[in-house]
């Protein structure tokens, strides 16, 4: 099997594959740190503080890795040009024995550079479309309140559920608001 982080694809357009938990491991100092930490240096919510450090990014993401092999956890990323990795987002399945239709997606994350070019909204596809083959039926995620994910989710028809004053802390350390999502499939 190719290595996706070697495969070189267009400059317009992004290849997304799914990551095994070895991927996941390998990338985590690299490609993957380097997007964690573009996000949070752009101030968005994914539940780290700023500044973060590059072994602080790569430590979660070999968490991540833990998680995939424990079967938990998907993960997808997307390639640009050069084969750098630009994006991802993952699905973790409901862990109670009363919910085995329902999924959470989560750490949809897009390089700074690749932004406003519809890759959200085809990782988003990916996972969705992964989640129905899996046999979910309920996708739930939480965004930060007014932000550019929020209105991703928006128009590509997620659900708002309702919205939660101070539940994190923005990567400066302020406190604000996050509002939950679903989308039935």
């Amino acid at each position: 099997m190719t290595d996706p982080a070697s495969t070189a694809v267009p400059a317009t357009a992004a290849r997304i594959r799914p990551l095994t938990a070895r991927l996941v491991r390998d990338q985590a100092g690299d490609g993957l740190a380097s997007l964690l930490l573009d996000a949070v240096a752009g101030g968005a919510s994914v539940g780290f503080l700023a500044p973060l450090s590059r072994a602080d990014a790569a430590g979660w993401w070999r968490g991540v890795a833990e998680r995939m092999e424990r079967g938990t956890r998907r993960v997808w990323a997307a390639y640009g040009a050069g084969g750098r990795l630009v994006g991802t987002v993952s699905l973790v399945r409901a862990p109670m024995p009363n919910q085995p239709h329902r999924g959470d997606l989560v750490k949809l994350l897009v390089h700074s550079e690749a932004r406003g070019r519809g890759l959200g909204a085809e990782l988003l596809a990916t996972a969705e479309a992964a989640a129905r083959l899996a046999g979910l039926t309920l996708l739930v995620l939480d965004t930060e309140t007014g932000g550019a994910a929020e209105r991703l989710y928006r128009r590509v028809g997620w659900t708002p559920a309702g919205t939660v004053p101070d539940y994190a802390l923005t990567p400066a350390g302020d406190p604000h608001p996050t509002t939950y999502y679903y989308k039935r499939l």
